[in-house]
């Protein structure tokens, strides 16, 4: 039976919810407001090794965009990531996540001088890479990196500011990502419908976005072993 772009879909359904940031305890204690203030703050520097960093993302996965259309969507998400115009007032995505670290008492200093884990070393290596190649950085930046964080990251934003009293400024980072990775994943489902034309394309979507997964949870498993040091 030909792999058809509903089978590729109701896949990668499959491989996030066998998968689901939820149900890693970094992600877990997150959502429950489990972990202390320390955790939260080890975590914030390591994750920005995607929000600091997304520049060497998004910008090749334009690059790599073979369809002036749809380069034009792409630049769209860029656009926002830089400036924050679309969905969060102008304040570009890397300033929401300063404030954010702000909000846990810790300075740009502190944000760009990150002693990196292996773990998000790995990750940026890796995702650097694949988004230089288009069917495998839409699969892996929209179907497998975004396609979880809607409806996670309010449930965040609102246990961090009843356990730790973070104001709207500093929670701005989660509320809006909310909203606008729901339009970046969105995204991420029309390219496929529009280039993954053949079977060896639909596999290799289904193929990056696993790999991607298992990829993420290895950062999620190195960040967590050094977290659960700090309780």
């Amino acid at each position: 039976m030909a792999l058809t772009t509903e089978n590729v879909l109701e896949t990668i359904k499959s491989i996030h919810k066998e998968r689901s940031n939820y149900g890693h305890p970094l992600w877990k204690g997150m959502v429950d407001g489990s972990h202390n203030l320390e955790q939260v703050r080890y975590f914030c520097k390591q994750h920005s090794i995607i929000t600091l960093h997304n520049h060497n993302y998004h910008g090749r996965l334009y690059v790599a965009c073979p369809d002036p259309e749809w380069r034009e969507r792409i630049a769209e998400v860029a656009y926002e990531e830089a400036t924050g115009r679309l969905f969060a007032q102008g304040v570009s995505h890397h300033k929401l996540y300063l404030n954010y670290a702000a909000g846990l008492g810790m300075g740009k200093d502190v944000m760009y001088n990150v002693d990196y884990c292996a773990g998000a070393l790995a990750f940026k290596a890796y995702f650097t890479d694949v988004c230089t190649r288009f069917m495998e950085g839409v699969a892996g930046h929209m179907l497998a990196g975004e396609a979880q964080i809607p409806g996670l990251y309010g449930r965040i934003a609102d246990n961090l500011k009843k356990k730790f009293g973070l104001d709207d400024v500093a929670l701005a980072y989660w509320y809006v990502h909310d909203k606008a990775d729901e339009d970046h994943s969105d995204a991420g489902r029309e390219l496929v419908e529009k280039f993954a034309k053949t079977e060896a394309d639909r596999e290799l979507v289904i193929k990056t976005v696993r790999k991607t997964v298992d990829v993420m949870f290895v950062m999620y498993d190195d960040v967590w072993s050094h977290m659960r040091t700090l309780q």
